[in-house]
């Protein structure tokens, strides 16, 4: 009784002084060791707080709350099997204990356990009705189980009880910013910091906001001061490696969530990060096995890192392996909207009365209940497998509904959008570049054009030799023009004021990020679609390299990224009048652009003529490479490479031909788009060139 006085009244040394006078008469004495670990969890001694807990909790007169401390503690730690242990201990010894019946429901919340968890935290909530904290909890639960409305309510009840919740605020950010309302969401977050400067939740919650907005910025300021406070945290260290991922700079990404992983090495989401690393890195094999030790944790993330394992396969061409791990997925998971869309886009729907189908109009059909993300994956997947029935008209609903629900969680200026490109045509008409000290390295081969346009073929194509490696969408072209341009103007401006000396820096700078990609062969491809922006200043920092400009169909382009969710940031994607704005500002300023490419570096390559003529295309494109002839060029879709975009499934399959032309069966659906094409000026016959602008 004396140490507790002590303890309670901030007096710690003392307090300890008298558990360890207790524990050397009576050793074990429960009530001592309790209080040295609430003590030193206090001193965030984790550790010794659960030593010491466990071994209170081995007296056998132990009180049933001091199981309950010990679950909280285990739970803290990641020992999650422990801590449903200790609870389910605690609930058995006394029925009627709060704590031990809340902690007990987050540990299942945790280990994925929803609806035991809801009924633990529901009899919690019966016994103290006014407890904001029981509410704010079976919300999180209701969260987990996808009753968006319920986990709602329960955020706002909890605050209508004490307004001044810190992590009920916190709690409906994050709820918020998976229902797409994220203006709402951040500003939730943002109560909930000026309400506890050191809600660690508060921060990671916010930054995820930033993320869902696109900006990498913010969010990594956000992750400073959280790491302020809590430079150790795993969990910020989890979330900046993911927001490293996310917006390209995979290497720093690796340190960071290498660093989350020693530090909690029983915690699934610091194995899914570290995969999702990996992969981004193209570190194939150990990231297959980080999803699949991610998978076996306990935890509510086991779907996430299922799903991400398949998708992985799918990349490295292992479409059966994939195909196994969907069915194992929704095997666990029943109605895994994941495992449904990804099943969906690699197969063919032959049936209107598809199961699958069914499962996801039941899914839709549950409107704002279930999240705003997998939302728009249900209806892209729904609109693909309509439109391989042919059925266009329910496919396009679906397509439109998904878009919308895309479009309405981004901001995108098509005015300003015009206008930048335009200032980088202009940029480049009037520049005067010296780039006599650039590296001449024949290394690079730059594959550019719009999405969808087939750049993922010719890369399949061009790597297929023996001689050249296809790295994929690198970010590198673009972080070298960041670093070498921040300290004079944003790019296209910056180009006015480069001078030969920091051309020459810049290519090198280039060649030092690819080189070690190249494998030793003699060509290697960045396949940045986007690079086309890029294109002016390629031969003034690197005039050794080559352009690959590909193009198809106007419409057809159009259509196939109207028909996708990207995983990047194509926000002039989801709206058909803003698609054909933003293909029109393209084909713009490729007409600019090609008249200031040297031509003997600078080549286009038309989707519909690879497919008419494989093999002449393909010489053609590999001559100018300066490579002798290859004819594992012509067998590209055996090509066992990794591939990490959209047309991950098609690059697998020999050519076929009903990709040519066929948005004229779907012209109905297209009308905003085709207006807004004719508006730009963009010709959509079939007899003209394909991609150029008058």
């Amino acid at each position: 009784m004396r140490a507790h006085a002590h303890w309670n009244a901030g007096q710690a040394a003392q307090a300890e002084q008298l558990c360890q006078r207790v524990l050397a008469v009576a050793p074990g004495q429960s009530d001592a060791l309790h209080l040295l670990g609430l003590m030193a969890h206090a001193y965030g001694k984790l550790d010794l707080a659960i030593e010491h807990l466990q071994a209170a909790c081995r007296a056998p007169q132990a009180p049933a709350a001091y199981h309950a401390n010990l679950a909280e503690m285990c739970r803290q730690h990641g020992h999650l099997a422990e801590a449903e242990a200790a609870a389910r201990r605690a609930v058995a010894l006394d029925a009627d204990l709060v704590a031990g019946w809340n902690n007990l429901g987050i540990v299942l919340q945790e280990i994925g356990q929803f609806d035991e968890s809801r009924r633990c935290l529901e009899r919690v909530v019966a016994l103290q009705p006014d407890s904001a904290e029981a509410r704010n909890n079976l919300g999180n639960t209701w969260r987990r189980l996808a009753r968006f409305d319920l986990a709602e309510a329960c955020y706002r009840e909890a605050l209508a009880c004490k307004p001044s919740y810190a992590q009920a605020h916190s709690n409906l950010a994050f709820l918020l910013s998976t229902q797409g309302r994220l203006d709402e969401a951040a500003a939730e977050a943002r109560l909930a910091i000026d309400l506890d400067p050191h809600l660690i939740d508060a921060y990671l919650n916010l930054a995820d906001v930033e993320s869902a907005r696109l900006a990498p910025a913010a969010a990594l300021r956000t992750l400073d001061m959280l790491g302020a406070f809590a430079p150790r945290h795993p969990g910020a260290l989890i979330a900046r490696a993911k927001v490293l991922c996310q917006f390209e700079r995979p290497d720093e990404a690796l340190v960071v969530a290498r660093d989350a992983l020693a530090l909690a090495p029983q915690v699934a989401d610091a194995h899914l990060t570290h995969a999702r690393v990996l992969q981004a890195l193209g570190q194939t094999a150990p990231a297959l096995d980080a999803y699949a030790r991610a998978a076996e944790l306990p935890g509510a993330l086991r779907e996430q890192a299922m799903l991400g394992r398949a998708m992985l396969l799918l990349e490295a061409g292992h479409g059966d392996e994939a195909q196994a791990v969907y069915e194992a997925t929704l095997a666990a998971f029943p109605g895994s909207v994941g495992a449904l869309a990804g099943r969906a886009n690699a197969r063919r729907f032959t049936r209107a009365d598809d199961p699958d189908i069914a499962l996801l109009e039941a899914f839709v059909a549950d409107g704002a209940q279930r999240a705003r993300p997998e939302r728009i994956t249900a209806r892209f997947a729904l609109g693909k497998a309509w439109l391989d029935l042919g059925e266009a008209a329910r496919a396009f609903a679906h397509f439109d509904a998904g878009n919308r629900l895309k479009r309405a969680s981004l901001v995108y200026d098509p005015a300003a959008t015009r206008a930048w490109m335009a200032r980088i045509g202009a940029a480049f008409a009037s520049a005067r570049l010296d780039g006599a000290n650039a590296p001449r390295s024949e290394l690079p081969v730059f594959v550019i054009g719009m999405p969808r346009s087939g750049t993922t073929l010719i890369e399949q194509i061009l790597s297929s030799h023996s001689q050249v490696t296809g790295a994929g969408e690198l970010p590198a072209l673009r972080h070298v023009l960041e670093a070498h341009s921040a300290a004079h103007a944003p790019y296209p401006a910056c180009v006015a004021t480069l001078d030969a000396a920091q051309l020459a820096r810049m290519g090198e700078d280039y060649l030092a990020r690819v080189e070690p990609l190249a494998q030793g062969r003699a060509r290697l491809i960045d396949k940045m679609p986007a690079n086309f922006i890029y294109a002016g200043l390629v031969p003034h920092i690197l005039p050794g390299a080559r352009i690959v400009h590909v193009r198809r169909d106007p419409v057809d382009t159009c259509l196939s990224c109207y028909t996708r969710v990207f995983s990047g940031d194509q926000r002039f994607s989801y709206d058909q009048a803003e698609l054909g704005a933003f293909y029109g500002d393209y084909a713009r300023l490729m007409t600019q652009l090609r008249e200031s490419l040297p031509a003997d570096r600078f080549i286009e390559v038309d989707y519909e003529d690879v497919i008419d003529d494989l093999e002449g295309q393909a010489r053609r494109l590999i001559d100018f490479l300066g490579l002798p002839w290859d004819a594992a060029c012509l067998d590209f879709h055996t090509n066992p490479r990794v591939v990490r975009t959209a047309s991950v499934s098609q690059v697998r399959q020999p050519l076929y031909r009903s990709s040519k032309g066929r948005w004229h069966a779907h012209a109905a659906h297209l009308q905003p788009l085709l207006a807004a094409l004719a508006a730009a000026g963009v010709k959509t016959h079939a007899d003209t060139t394909h991609g150029d602008a008058p």
